[in-house]
């Protein structure tokens, strides 16, 4: 039986929920705060049996490429995930609200020069993130230092709430939040438009494709790349865009590390080349670099990592994409 595609889902965000530590922690400051998450996380992860094998099954190949953990994974390490993750929920909407300053964000990484000229240039770019750390720090030192537009592709349907609660909490935001279930050659066309015009494009590279399904069963937006020692499926969406924008592509995570919040930038390509003889080797190769890219920093830095699905396991056959569903993070 195939594992069940990150889309099915349901939510366990609880934005309403966020709001309310969120208050707590405007109001009394974090050590409150921490009083009230630890019983709601504790909760959440005796009661989310899916998400907790998840997480424990992405500790334990960590722990087994690269020893990350010193030990094997159990519980305890499957319940500090979540408080992590909690953690970061509370952060970025701290970084909304001006209360985490980008200043405070130390940029490291041999794409930081790099990308900075991009941006000085007026010229577009296409940013692969994944979901790791703070995201929300990313973007506004982004915003902080250079004009350019941020353009995020998500699938709004299963993080609307969210998001529509991140534009409350900033309305003056740069970030546009663009729905993508599936790139159309209308939405192509729009966002090649986007980056002509120098605003950068910042996708998902850890996230299959929702709407990726041939006649036969088999998926047609992915391929193949090792991770933690396991072959897991990545999507070809971005680097099929950075091939047709003929754009630079980077990619950023902003994760927390003892001293505060550092940003990991790397150049992936100047140019992304797609030869027609060898299309699916050149784009699992891309794959494999962002991969190993995202293991390098979650092998420092382990509890940053937040896609609580089987990862490894998703099959080949996909939901039907009209079925209702929601993302348990957006």
């Amino acid at each position: 039986m195939s594992a069940r595609h990150w889309a099915s889902l349901p939510e366990h965000t609880f934005v309403l929920g966020i709001r309310f530590m969120y208050w707590v922690y405007r109001l009394f400051g974090r050590g409150p705060f921490l009083v009230f998450l630890y019983p709601v996380v504790t909760y959440y992860w005796a009661t989310r049996s899916t998400a907790r094998r998840a997480s424990l099954e992405y500790l334990q190949h960590l722990q087994a490429a690269h020893r990350a953990l010193g030990h094997a994974p159990g519980w305890r390490d499957t319940l500090r995930h979540f408080l992590a993750f909690a953690d970061t929920i509370l952060d970025k909407l701290l970084a909304l609200n001006g209360i985490l300053s980008a200043d405070a964000v130390r940029v490291t990484g041999s794409g930081a020069a790099p990308l900075q000229a991009v941006l000085q240039s007026g010229q577009g770019a296409l940013v692969l993130t994944g979901h790791v750390g703070c995201m929300e720090l990313c973007r506004l030192s982004g915003e902080h230092q250079h004009t350019a537009r941020l353009n995020v592709l998500v699938h709004t349907r299963h993080a609307a709430r969210f998001t529509r609660m991140l534009h409350q909490i900033d309305p003056a935001s740069q970030v546009h939040f663009i729905q993508v279930t599936e790139v159309t050659p209308a939405t192509a066309m729009m966002l090649a438009d986007r980056v002509a015009r120098g605003e950068i494009l910042a996708m998902a590279g850890d996230r299959i494709p929702v709407r990726d399904e041939a006649a036969d069963g088999a998926a047609t937006g992915t391929v193949e790349a090792n991770f933690l020692g396991q072959p897991a499926r990545w999507p070809v969406g971005p680097y099929v865009l950075a091939a047709l924008f003929k754009c630079p592509v980077f990619a950023v995570a902003c994760v927390k590390e003892p001293a505060g919040y550092v940003m990991h930038v790397e150049q992936m390509a100047e140019r992304v080349l797609l030869p027609r003889q060898a299309r699916q080797q050149a784009l699992a190769g891309h794959a494999q670099q962002f991969a190993d890219w995202l293991t390098r920093i979650l092998a420092a830095t382990p509890f940053a990592w937040f896609n609580f699905f089987s990862f490894w396991q998703q099959g080949q056959r996909l939901p039907n994409p009209h079925a209702h569903a929601q993302e348990q993070h957006p």
